[in-house]
């Protein structure tokens, strides 16, 4: 075994592996020219991002989503053989993650990621739960943590967006957030903040575990173009991977450009999405389209923050985004293939529109394209070796957290206002301290947020309920918000802010707003509200409040007026109608005398 286990790696090690079928004989993956021969083998062109690729920011963090099954256990998994040069690269091994269109599990890739100087990361992982398992995502966390506090669930958001104007082209607003002090919760307010070219800004925020909620202080971050390579994930049937001694290598690179026209979020299960996830049903089961999120007062995307502001001297950017997403919902036609082989088949009918929707290439091809920025080389036989340790050492340390955010007797979830604070071992995946970076891998001086606001008084959000992949939470299509009215009570906080949000409901394409505006304002003003301080709190409760809200308002306004004006008229009226008819009549009765003057009329007439 041991002696057929090394031939499988040093194989793999100098053998470019670039398809999407695998050789069952020896269980490693076989050339893309056979993509597809193997049954029960897919290598796909859409789906989740590794999470430690890009991890979402979401405003009002719920519980990760729950699913009917247990996942496989992890398949050992070796990287390609060439690699993004660079001593701040490493290998971060991939995980299962599920599908609901399969209602099964896929296989995220591993990846080359550029790890962020002074952060270390946290790998998420499945727990049980009574219904099956439960996701709770990884993060970025800082380098120098050697404890992680576990906080009460923070506040519901009073974020609304960008605060007046930009203090110059060149800005970029950085959303507020809680900020836990002296056993409460403070508000921390947004900001302007000067952009930077090659660096992305990933603002605090909060994320869920088990065991409570852990803050993720606001960090620089690689530009998308510097962080490494993402791979496509892949299908594998349980007749692959439950071969004894079967390895997985993954070989084909997903082009980043995805980030700029493919890209969707979707924060209950913690992951950016990219391909074909243009249907109605998607945006029911809580897809947002990139450029929406920012907009939809959801959460934060950072890219499309730093996309926006390197297209600030185009006018009709967001516009063309807003377009080809419609296009794409409208047309099937127009949207990307799903599936590597699907790709393959329409690039050789020839078509025009075949290079514009091509989503994924292999790897040894990228190294050679003269378009591509990114420079490779080929890993060592020792550097493989020390990749598979290092896989073993990640696997322990996922074990760990788990086992330390695990609800139970000594872990319980964090109630009421208390924290609790616990030592953690230092991660495997650990990024260099910035000043022990070259130049142009020093990340800037990190920002300088505003002082607290003291005057803004924390409000309880709805409690938080484990996310269900067959509930339909979030709406981010047009056609899908008309449709999905009773989903997800997660969206009210965040829609009704997009009128407030400034130049982001802008990028909103009309027919979302009013559609939006029906469904959203019960689920947004919740968090929206909270940002005018007093109607926002009202607003939370508001999908329940809102119509409590008019009927009170109208009952107030009615009882008020009509008491206190029937009382007050009745005894008026009625004296002044006795008086006025009495000089009315004795009016009228002199009139009627004047009138009598025709009576010389009638006596000559006698």
């Amino acid at each position: 075994m041991f002696g057929q286990y090394q031939f499988r790696k040093i194989l793999i090690a100098s053998v470019v592996i670039l398809g999407s079928s695998y050789d069952s004989a020896r269980g490693v993956a076989a050339p893309p020219e056979s993509a597809g021969a193997e049954k029960g083998v897919e290598v796909l062109v859409r789906g989740p991002v590794h999470e430690a690729f890009a991890g979402t920011v979401t405003y009002d963090p719920q519980p990760g989503i729950i699913i009917p099954k247990m996942p496989p256990e992890a398949i050992e998994e070796l990287p390609p053989n060439l690699k993004p040069e660079g001593d701040n690269v490493t290998w971060i091994p991939g995980y299962w993650t599920w599908d609901e269109d399969r209602t099964d599990f896929l296989w995220v890739s591993g990846i080359w990621r550029a790890v962020p100087p002074g952060r270390q990361w946290l790998p998420g992982y499945w727990s049980a739960s009574g219904q099956g398992s439960q996701w709770t995502s990884g993060y970025w966390a800082d380098a120098k943590l050697g404890e992680v506090q576990y906080l009460p669930e923070p506040p519901a958001t009073v974020e609304a967006g960008p605060i007046g104007t930009a203090p110059s082209a060149n800005h970029l607003w950085i959303p507020g957030s809680w900020a836990w002090n002296q056993n409460r919760y403070v508000w921390q307010p947004g900001y302007w903040s000067a952009a930077q070219e090659n660096w992305a800004w990933t603002p605090s925020h909060y994320q869920w575990t088990p065991r409570g909620y852990v803050s993720v202080a606001g960090y620089y971050d690689y530009s998308l173009a510097r962080r490494g390579v993402l791979f496509a994930p892949v299908y594998l049937s349980p007749s692959v991977y439950s071969q004894q001694g079967y390895v997985y290598s993954p070989s084909v690179a997903i082009s980043l450009a995805v980030f700029a026209n493919q890209l969707f979020l979707r924060p209950q299960y913690g992951h950016y999405y990219f391909g074909d996830y243009y249907g109605a049903n998607y945006s029911g089961a809580g897809y947002y389209p990139w450029f929406a999120f920012n907009s939809g007062g959801y959460g934060y995307d950072p890219f499309y923050a730093q996309q926006n502001w390197q297209n600030r001297q185009n006018p009709g950017w967001s516009k063309s985004l807003q377009s080809d997403f419609q296009n794409r919902v409208d047309n099937q036609s127009a949207r990307p293939p799903r599936t590597l082989a699907d790709q393959q088949t329409l690039a050789q009918s020839g078509t025009s529109t075949a290079k514009n929707i091509a989503v994924a290439t292999p790897l040894d091809q990228l190294a050679k394209s003269k378009d591509s920025t990114l420079r490779l080389q080929k890993v060592t036989e020792g550097q493989q070796q020390t990749i598979a340790k290092h896989r073993q050492a990640v696997q322990e340390f996922r074990d760990e957290r788990q086992k330390r955010e695990a609800v139970g007797t000594e872990a319980a979830s964090v109630k009421g206002k208390e924290a609790t604070g616990v030592k953690i071992s230092k991660s495997p995946i650990m990024g260099t301290a910035s000043d022990q970076l070259a130049k142009e891998h020093t990340p800037p001086q990190a920002h300088e947020a505003p002082k607290s606001d003291p005057n803004v008084e924390p409000k309880a959000r709805q409690a938080a309920k484990p996310a269900d992949p067959k509930s339909t939470p979030i709406k981010a299509a047009k056609p899908a918000l008309p449709e999905e009215k009773p989903a997800t009570p997660d969206q009210k906080p965040k829609v009704k802010p997009v009128p407030n949000a400034g130049e982001k409901p802008a990028t909103i394409p009309p027919k979302t707003v009013p559609e939006t505006t029906p469904k959203v304002p019960s689920r947004i003003t919740p968090r929206t509200g909270p940002a005018p301080e007093a109607p926002r709190p009202d607003v939370k409760p508001i999908p329940k409040a809102e119509p409590k809200v008019e009927p009170k308002a109208e009952p107030k306004v009615e009882p008020k007026a009509e008491p206190k004006v029937e009382p007050k008229f009745v005894p008026r009226t009625a004296p002044k109608a006795e008086l006025k008819p009495e000089p009315k009549a004795p009016a009228k009765v002199e009139t009627a005398p004047e009138a009598a003057k025709p009576e010389p009329r009638d006596k000559p007439r006698k």
